[in-house]
């Protein structure tokens, strides 16, 4: 597993973080929470990735 992995999921926690924290302090808490679920999918989506290019390398590993 790449760090550069690690790095971007922090990245988009520490952005997540920052918007959610202005945008609550605009009174827009409906706005802040899809921001936060936003980043949530970005985040899992990039994870299944990652696990499909697992789940390939052991099959590839092991010739099934």
């Amino acid at each position: 597993m790449n760090v550069d992995l690690i790095f971007k999921i922090a990245a988009i926690g520490i952005l997540v973080a920052v918007l959610n924290q202005v945008l609550i302090r605009s009174g827009r808490e409906e706005q802040a929470m899809m921001t936060t679920l936003a980043g949530l999918v970005v985040v899992l989506m990039m994870l299944v990735q990652e696990i499909s290019n697992l789940f390939n390398l052991i099959k590839a590993l092991f010739s099934l």
